[in-house]
C-alpha cells in the first residue's frame, strides 16, 4: 500500500514561507503523512534536520520512501504527536502539524474512513489501538451517540441518526451505516450539498482517534519545544480544530500570533486540489525566553 499513499501538501507555499526555514535548522513535522510538507522543509535550506511523526504506519512507510534522499537528515517516530517527547535539551526552529486526513486514508476502503465504498467500520489512524468505529456504533448508548454526532460532527439531526443506528444495528461496513443514515433523514437533507453521512463519519473518526483531545494536549506542550522566535504552524480542516488553535494561540503567553488573519487556499490551489478548500493555516512565534 505504500506506493498508493499520495498526499498533496496543502497551503505549502505560505506554510514553508511562514516557518522561515534556516540553514542547519531543526524542524518537527508532527503529521508527516506522505512526506510532502517534510520534503519542502528539507529543501528549504542547507543541512536541515527533521523529526517526522505519524501514528499511521502506512504513512511512515510512505514518507520514508518519499524522503529517502534525505535519510541521514530525518528521524521518524511513530505515535500520537501529543505523546511525543523531544530528547532532553532539544529545541526546534519550527514545528508543523497538518491535521487533515490524507486522501489515501479515504481512498483505501478497508481503512473505513469513507462512506463511498464498502469497508470495515474501522477509522483508526493507528491500527495498534483497540477502539474502532464499529465498537462505538454497535455498543454505545443512543444518547452517547447523539452527543458524539452533535459535538464532534456538528450534526443537527444527531438524535434522529442515533435512534436509527440503535434500531438497525449491528453494522459491519461503512456503506451499511451510510445507507442507514441516508434512509432516516429528510429528502432535502439527503439531496443537499454534502452526503447526509458526512458529519456523522467525521464525528466517529474524531471520537475513534481522540483528535480534539490530542490537539489540545499537544498545543499545551508544543510551544515548550521551540527555540526563541521559533515558529509553530497548524493547518486545520474543520471549525472545531480551528477554534481550538485560534484560541490557544491567542491566549498562550509563550506565543505571539503571526497570522493576524487566517490563511486559506487561493482559487488556483483549490482548482488544482479541491481538498484545500477547507484548509486554514495559523502560525505563531515563540517569545524570547
Amino acid at each position: 500500500m505504500t506506493a498508493q499513499f499520495h498526499h498533496v501538501p496543502v497551503l505549502a507555499e505560505p506554510t514553508i514561507a511562514g516557518l522561515e526555514i534556516v540553514a542547519g535548522g531543526l524542524y518537527l513535522d508532527c503529521t508527516v503523512g506522505g512526506g510532502g510538507h517534510s520534503a519542502l522543509i528539507l529543501q528549504g535550506a542547507e543541512n536541515v534536520q527533521l523529526v517526522a511523526i505519524d501514528r499511521d504506519g502506512m504513512a511512515i512507510a510512505a514518507a520514508s520512501a518519499t524522503l529517502k534522499d534525505y535519510a541521514n537528515q530525518v528521524t521518524f517516530w511513530r505515535g500520537n504527536f501529543c505523546e511525543y517527547k523531544p530528547s532532553s535539551g532539544v529545541l526546534f526552529d519550527g514545528i508543523l502539524a497538518d491535521l487533515g486526513v490524507s486522501s489515501t486514508q479515504f481512498d483505501v476502503a478497508e481503512r473505513g474512513f469513507s462512506f463511498r465504498e464498502a469497508g470495515d467500520l474501522d477509522m483508526r489512524m493507528d491500527d495498534r489501538q483497540p477502539l474502532t468505529a464499529a465498537q462505538i456504533v454497535n455498543y454505545y448508548a443512543e444518547k452517547e451517540l447523539a452527543d458524539i454526532f452533535y459535538t464532534l460532527g456538528e450534526e443537527r439531526l444527531s438524535r434522529r441518526i442515533a435512534r436509527q443506528i440503535v434500531e438497525k444495528r449491528p453494522f459491519y461496513t461503512t456503506l451499511e451505516l451510510a445507507n442507514a443514515i441516508a434512509a432516516c433523514v429528510p429528502s432535502s437533507y439527503r439531496h443537499g450539498r454534502i452526503h447526509p453521512a458526512t458529519r456523522t463519519f467525521q464525528a466517529l473518526r474524531i471520537a475513534v482517534n481522540r483528535e480534539l483531545e490530542s490537539l489540545e494536549k499537544w498545543l499545551a506542550v508544543a510551544p515548550n519545544w521551540l527555540k526563541p522566535n521559533g515558529k509553530i504552524a497548524v493547518i486545520t480542516f474543520h471549525s472545531l480544530e480551528d477554534r481550538i488553535v485560534k484560541h490557544t494561540f491567542r491566549e498562550d503567553d509563550r506565543l505571539q500570533v503571526i497570522t493576524k488573519k487566517v490563511i486559506t487556499a487561493t482559487d488556483a490551489e483549490i482548482k488544482a486540489n479541491p481538498r484545500a478548500r477547507s484548509a486554514k493555516l495559523r502560525i505563531a512565534q515563540r517569545h524570547e525566553f
